[in-house]
Protein backbone atom coordinates (compact mmCIF):
# COMPACT_ATOMS: atom_id res chain seq x y z
CA UNK A 1 0.00 0.00 0.00
CA UNK A 2 1.24 3.91 -0.84
CA UNK A 3 -0.99 5.35 2.11
CA UNK A 4 0.72 7.03 4.21
CA UNK A 5 0.38 7.30 8.10
CA UNK A 6 -1.22 10.76 9.21
CA UNK A 7 1.80 11.42 12.16
CA UNK A 8 4.59 11.05 9.03
CA UNK A 9 6.44 13.47 8.14
CA UNK A 10 4.05 15.64 9.46
CA UNK A 11 6.17 18.86 10.89
CA UNK A 12 6.28 21.08 13.50
CA UNK A 13 3.80 24.73 13.37
CA UNK A 14 5.49 27.76 11.97
CA UNK A 15 5.98 30.84 14.36
CA UNK A 16 3.10 32.31 11.98
CA UNK A 17 0.42 29.11 12.53
CA UNK A 18 1.46 29.27 16.55
CA UNK A 19 0.84 32.92 16.63
CA UNK A 20 -2.63 32.34 14.92
CA UNK A 21 -3.36 29.52 16.89
CA UNK A 22 -2.38 31.54 20.43
CA UNK A 23 -4.75 34.90 19.48
CA UNK A 24 -7.39 32.12 18.78
CA UNK A 25 -7.22 30.53 21.86
CA UNK A 26 -7.28 34.09 23.88
CA UNK A 27 -10.07 34.86 22.11
CA UNK A 28 -11.88 31.40 23.41
CA UNK A 29 -10.23 32.08 26.75
CA UNK A 30 -11.98 35.62 26.96
CA UNK A 31 -15.48 34.29 25.29
CA UNK A 32 -15.71 31.56 28.14
CA UNK A 33 -14.92 34.03 30.69
CA UNK A 34 -17.35 36.39 29.30
CA UNK A 35 -20.26 33.19 29.39
CA UNK A 36 -19.39 31.99 33.15
CA UNK A 37 -18.13 28.54 31.75
CA UNK A 38 -14.79 28.23 33.76
CA UNK A 39 -14.24 25.15 33.14
CA UNK A 40 -13.78 25.68 29.13
CA UNK A 41 -12.02 28.51 30.52
CA UNK A 42 -9.32 26.23 32.11
CA UNK A 43 -8.76 24.10 29.20
CA UNK A 44 -8.36 27.00 26.74
CA UNK A 45 -5.69 28.74 29.00
CA UNK A 46 -4.11 25.07 29.28
CA UNK A 47 -4.01 25.34 25.85
CA UNK A 48 -2.78 28.59 25.52
CA UNK A 49 0.02 28.07 27.96
CA UNK A 50 0.91 25.31 25.47
CA UNK A 51 1.17 27.04 22.29
CA UNK A 52 3.29 30.23 24.11
CA UNK A 53 5.67 27.83 25.35
CA UNK A 54 5.99 26.49 21.42
CA UNK A 55 5.90 29.69 20.26
CA UNK A 56 9.04 30.44 22.53
CA UNK A 57 11.16 27.67 21.73
CA UNK A 58 10.33 28.04 17.70
CA UNK A 59 11.07 31.55 17.75
CA UNK A 60 13.28 32.34 21.15
CA UNK A 61 14.80 29.26 21.04
CA UNK A 62 15.47 27.52 24.85
CA UNK A 63 19.48 27.19 26.15
CA UNK A 64 20.97 23.76 26.31
CA UNK A 65 21.91 23.24 29.34
CA UNK A 66 23.67 19.84 31.06
CA UNK A 67 25.85 18.99 28.29
CA UNK A 68 23.38 18.94 25.65
CA UNK A 69 20.31 17.82 27.24
CA UNK A 70 17.30 20.67 26.40
CA UNK A 71 16.00 22.67 29.65
CA UNK A 72 11.87 22.84 29.55
CA UNK A 73 11.46 26.23 31.06
CA UNK A 74 11.09 29.16 28.57
CA UNK A 75 13.09 32.66 29.15
CA UNK A 76 10.54 34.29 30.42
CA UNK A 77 9.95 31.12 33.20
CA UNK A 78 13.81 31.19 34.01
CA UNK A 79 13.73 35.27 34.62
CA UNK A 80 10.43 34.41 37.03
CA UNK A 81 12.36 31.56 38.76
CA UNK A 82 15.58 34.29 39.44
CA UNK A 83 12.69 36.84 39.81
CA UNK A 84 10.91 35.22 42.58
CA UNK A 85 14.22 34.46 43.90
CA UNK A 86 15.72 37.92 44.61
CA UNK A 87 11.98 39.53 45.75
CA UNK A 88 12.71 42.53 44.55
CA UNK A 89 12.81 44.49 41.11
CA UNK A 90 16.01 43.88 39.47
CA UNK A 91 18.45 44.65 35.90
CA UNK A 92 18.55 41.78 33.13
CA UNK A 93 22.19 41.62 34.41
CA UNK A 94 21.28 40.79 38.04
CA UNK A 95 18.60 38.30 36.68
CA UNK A 96 20.94 36.74 34.30
CA UNK A 97 23.65 36.28 36.87
CA UNK A 98 21.58 35.12 39.55
CA UNK A 99 19.90 32.35 37.39
CA UNK A 100 23.37 31.15 35.74
CA UNK A 101 24.51 30.97 39.89
CA UNK A 102 21.76 29.08 41.34
CA UNK A 103 19.74 27.54 38.65
CA UNK A 104 22.90 26.57 36.50
CA UNK A 105 21.44 27.79 33.24
CA UNK A 106 21.76 30.58 31.00
CA UNK A 107 19.48 33.84 30.00
CA UNK A 108 20.50 36.12 26.87
CA UNK A 109 20.81 39.44 28.21
CA UNK A 110 19.26 40.52 24.75
CA UNK A 111 16.55 38.43 25.23
CA UNK A 112 15.65 39.92 28.44
CA UNK A 113 16.12 43.21 26.57
CA UNK A 114 12.72 43.01 24.92
CA UNK A 115 10.79 40.37 27.22
CA UNK A 116 8.40 43.12 29.21
CA UNK A 117 7.66 44.45 25.75
CA UNK A 118 6.09 41.02 24.54
CA UNK A 119 4.96 40.58 27.94
CA UNK A 120 3.11 43.98 27.56
CA UNK A 121 1.64 43.04 24.13
CA UNK A 122 0.47 39.80 25.45
CA UNK A 123 -1.36 41.35 28.16
CA UNK A 124 -3.10 43.57 26.20
CA UNK A 125 -3.98 41.53 23.94
CA UNK A 126 -5.66 38.71 26.12
CA UNK A 127 -5.45 40.27 29.86
CA UNK A 128 -4.33 38.02 32.49
CA UNK A 129 -4.37 35.06 30.14
CA UNK A 130 -1.61 33.96 32.11
CA UNK A 131 -0.56 32.80 35.63
CA UNK A 132 2.10 36.08 35.69
CA UNK A 133 3.63 38.67 33.55
CA UNK A 134 7.36 39.50 33.78
CA UNK A 135 6.42 43.83 34.56
CA UNK A 136 7.63 47.39 34.99
CA UNK A 137 8.78 48.56 38.03
CA UNK A 138 6.85 51.91 38.32
CA UNK A 139 8.04 55.22 39.39
CA UNK A 140 6.89 56.65 42.27
CA UNK A 141 6.89 60.64 40.72
CA UNK A 142 5.24 59.64 37.36
CA UNK A 143 4.34 56.04 37.49
CA UNK A 144 6.17 55.33 34.04
CA UNK A 145 8.07 51.95 33.80
CA UNK A 146 11.48 51.99 35.77
CA UNK A 147 14.38 51.93 33.38
CA UNK A 148 15.80 48.50 33.14
CA UNK A 149 14.38 47.09 35.94
CA UNK A 150 12.07 43.73 35.60
CA UNK A 151 9.23 43.11 37.99
CA UNK A 152 6.66 40.22 38.50
CA UNK A 153 2.84 41.18 38.14
CA UNK A 154 2.00 38.92 41.18
CA UNK A 155 4.04 40.45 43.48
CA UNK A 156 2.38 43.49 45.53
CA UNK A 157 2.12 46.82 43.68
CA UNK A 158 4.12 48.94 46.94
CA UNK A 159 6.78 46.05 46.03
CA UNK A 160 6.63 47.36 42.09
CA UNK A 161 6.82 51.12 42.95
CA UNK A 162 10.74 52.42 43.10
CA UNK A 163 10.53 55.92 45.27
CA UNK A 164 13.91 57.62 45.61
CA UNK A 165 15.22 55.39 48.56
CA UNK A 166 13.81 52.02 46.66
CA UNK A 167 17.03 51.17 44.50
CA UNK A 168 19.10 50.85 47.96
CA UNK A 169 16.33 48.77 49.35
CA UNK A 170 16.13 46.75 46.54
CA UNK A 171 19.81 46.31 46.21
CA UNK A 172 19.48 45.11 50.31
CA UNK A 173 16.54 43.03 49.95
CA UNK A 174 17.81 41.19 46.99
CA UNK A 175 21.58 40.51 49.01
CA UNK A 176 19.05 38.91 52.03
CA UNK A 177 17.29 36.90 49.64
CA UNK A 178 20.44 35.38 48.17
CA UNK A 179 22.43 35.46 51.21
CA UNK A 180 19.97 33.02 52.86
CA UNK A 181 19.31 30.51 49.78
CA UNK A 182 21.65 27.71 49.23
CA UNK A 183 25.36 29.11 49.24
CA UNK A 184 26.59 25.52 47.76
CA UNK A 185 26.67 26.03 43.69
CA UNK A 186 30.29 27.28 42.34
CA UNK A 187 29.95 30.23 41.68
CA UNK A 188 27.61 31.62 44.84
CA UNK A 189 30.88 33.26 46.46
CA UNK A 190 30.99 35.76 43.26
CA UNK A 191 27.52 36.94 43.66
CA UNK A 192 27.37 37.28 47.89
CA UNK A 193 31.17 38.79 47.45
CA UNK A 194 29.52 41.60 44.86
CA UNK A 195 26.68 42.30 47.28
CA UNK A 196 29.78 42.25 50.32
CA UNK A 197 31.13 45.06 48.58
CA UNK A 198 28.53 47.63 48.60
CA UNK A 199 27.24 46.97 52.34
CA UNK A 200 29.51 48.50 55.18
CA UNK A 201 30.42 45.94 57.57
CA UNK A 202 30.67 42.65 55.88
CA UNK A 203 34.02 41.41 57.06
CA UNK A 204 35.41 38.78 54.23
CA UNK A 205 37.15 35.61 55.25
CA UNK A 206 40.31 34.28 53.99
CA UNK A 207 40.64 34.52 49.79
CA UNK A 208 38.01 36.98 49.83
CA UNK A 209 35.07 34.51 50.87
CA UNK A 210 31.91 35.66 52.51
CA UNK A 211 29.66 34.64 55.19
CA UNK A 212 26.20 34.48 53.91
CA UNK A 213 25.13 34.47 57.76
CA UNK A 214 27.00 38.09 58.31
CA UNK A 215 26.17 39.33 55.21
CA UNK A 216 22.00 38.73 55.21
CA UNK A 217 22.88 40.52 58.98
CA UNK A 218 24.27 43.86 57.97
CA UNK A 219 21.50 44.23 55.32
CA UNK A 220 19.24 43.57 57.26
CA UNK A 221 20.76 46.26 59.72
CA UNK A 222 20.77 48.80 56.93
CA UNK A 223 17.53 48.02 56.16
CA UNK A 224 16.39 48.64 59.29
CA UNK A 225 17.88 52.36 58.41
CA UNK A 226 15.72 53.04 55.34
CA UNK A 227 12.41 50.69 55.23
CA UNK A 228 9.94 53.16 57.35
CA UNK A 229 10.81 56.01 54.59
CA UNK A 230 10.85 54.19 51.84
CA UNK A 231 7.83 52.18 52.68
CA UNK A 232 5.79 55.96 52.83
CA UNK A 233 7.17 56.42 49.44
CA UNK A 234 6.07 53.31 47.87
CA UNK A 235 2.20 53.09 49.44
CA UNK A 236 1.50 56.77 48.57
CA UNK A 237 2.60 56.15 44.95
CA UNK A 238 0.64 52.53 45.17
CA UNK A 239 -2.69 54.42 46.44
CA UNK A 240 -2.47 56.89 43.21
CA UNK A 241 -1.84 54.28 40.79
CA UNK A 242 -4.87 51.78 41.91
CA UNK A 243 -7.09 55.29 41.97
CA UNK A 244 -5.81 56.55 38.72
CA UNK A 245 -4.44 53.62 36.50
CA UNK A 246 -5.97 50.91 34.52
CA UNK A 247 -4.74 47.05 34.52
CA UNK A 248 -2.24 47.41 31.83
CA UNK A 249 -0.89 50.56 33.70
CA UNK A 250 -0.49 49.24 36.82
CA UNK A 251 1.52 46.74 35.48
CA UNK A 252 3.64 48.34 32.76
CA UNK A 253 2.98 51.90 33.54
CA UNK A 254 2.02 54.98 32.12
CA UNK A 255 3.52 56.39 28.89
CA UNK A 256 5.68 59.05 28.24
CA UNK A 257 3.40 61.53 26.93
CA UNK A 258 0.70 60.89 29.48
CA UNK A 259 2.92 60.77 32.11
CA UNK A 260 2.67 64.81 31.44
CA UNK A 261 -1.13 64.64 32.49
CA UNK A 262 -1.13 65.92 36.20
CA UNK A 263 -4.72 64.34 36.19
CA UNK A 264 -3.36 60.84 35.93
CA UNK A 265 -0.08 60.86 37.61
CA UNK A 266 0.26 64.06 39.75
CA UNK A 267 -0.58 65.49 43.01
CA UNK A 268 0.13 64.17 46.58
CA UNK A 269 -3.43 62.01 48.32
CA UNK A 270 -5.34 64.35 50.55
Amino acid sequence: MSGRSGTVGRMSPTPDELEARIGELRAAVRRAMAAGDRGTARERRAELRAAERAWDDAVLGDVLLDEGARQGASVRERAHQALTLLGAPAAPKMVSSVYATFFQGEIPGARLTSLRRDEERSFRAGPYSRPYYLCAALTADLLTPARGLLAVSTWPLERRIVGPLSPRVDFLTCAVRVAEHDPSPPGAQRVLRRFAAAIPGVVTGPAGTVDPAALAEAARAELDVHRGADRGHRESAARRARARLDDAERLFGVRRRAAANPAITGGTDR
